[in-house]
């Protein structure tokens, strides 16, 4: 597919991407949006950037031997490029009813978080990196572990599309069993709008540190969930509970917001102490943020 470099930050709208008919239709065109607007960001060639030497193999390209060094070693060693560099990664995803939210003119947090997620996954596997998934709400209830097959892609995309996000909030419980199930060192990405007890949040991502996992949240909100522009008097349904209350959004929106404030602050806070990436966004966001994200902590790791 060519995508004309002016242009390509339309195919990473959520608009966009959310009208398209399937999530790996929706998940290519949102990394080769992404690709062709690397060209001119410092990102430019990060997928065949030198990584490593390592020891021929038979059926390895002549072209990739090290001639210098094997004038030195008088052994044959290969060039390892970046996208040979295979790392395990798990994108975890809250599915709890909460996501559902979407205010007029924007996606849901769980579409974005979905969109987002293959995006991530899709990128993952072309860079021959192995890729899982798991969904949560109050438990984990699907977990797929990381592969690098290509033939896994259809499996853990299907599995996004079928979702839909139902039941409570439990992200620190349901963060703790991940960590415990992830053995081998991993980077997990975490997308949610942490709904959640902000200590116990950041108990359960200080877990996956402990483990020795790299980690990169992103806590995903609506713009309104932000400005809390609902107008005069408005009804608001809690999607978990169900529970309603009627009030005037101007009356409260002050002491809501920095509320809201206080508790995004200490979500991020407690990352950066944690040495985890943070990263706040709204789902009217395009996603080449979020993507940016990924490759700068998966270029440290």
């Amino acid at each position: 597919m060519e995508i004309a470099n002016k242009d390509y930050r339309k195919y990473l709208t959520p608009e966009t991407i959310s009208s398209l008919s399937n999530i790996e239709l929706k998940a290519k065109l949102v990394v080769e949006g992404f690709i062709t607007g690397l060209h001119k960001s410092p990102f430019h060639g990060f997928s065949i950037e030198f990584a490593e030497h390592r020891q021929y193999r038979p059926g390895d390209e002549v072209r990739h031997i090290d001639w210098k060094v094997y004038g030195r070693s008088n052994r044959f060693y290969v060039k390892q490029f970046e996208e040979e560099t295979n790392l395990r990664s798990i994108v975890a995803i809250d599915s709890s009813a909460s996501m559902k939210f979407a205010s007029e003119g924007n996606i849901s947090k769980f579409e974005y978080a979905s969109y987002l997620g293959a995006a991530l996954i899709y990128l993952m596997m072309k860079q021959r990196d192995a890729a899982g998934l798991a969904l949560y709400n109050t438990e984990i209830h699907k977990y797929l572990p990381p592969k690098s097959k290509m033939s896994y892609l259809s499996e853990l995309l299907k599995t996004l599309e079928t979702t839909q996000p139902s039941d409570l909030t439990g992200t620190a419980k349901s963060l703790h069993l991940l960590a415990d199930k992830i053995k081998n060192r991993s980077l997990v990405i975490v997308i949610s709008d942490f709904f959640d007890n902000p200590d116990d949040v950041i108990s359960a991502l200080k877990h996956f540190r402990h483990n020795n996992h790299e980690v990169l949240v992103i806590q995903l909100l609506d713009p309104r969930e932000l400005d809390f522009e609902f107008g005069f008097k408005s009804n608001f349904i809690d999607l978990e509970t169900q529970e309603d209350i009627v009030t005037e959004p101007i009356q409260i929106k002050k002491e809501y917001q920095k509320l809201l404030k206080e508790f995004t602050n200490k979500i991020e806070k407690g990352c950066r102490e944690s040495k985890i990436n943070y990263s706040l966004i709204t789902t009217s966001t395009p996603f080449d943020k979020a993507m940016k994200d990924y490759l700068n902590k998966r270029n440290r790791i």
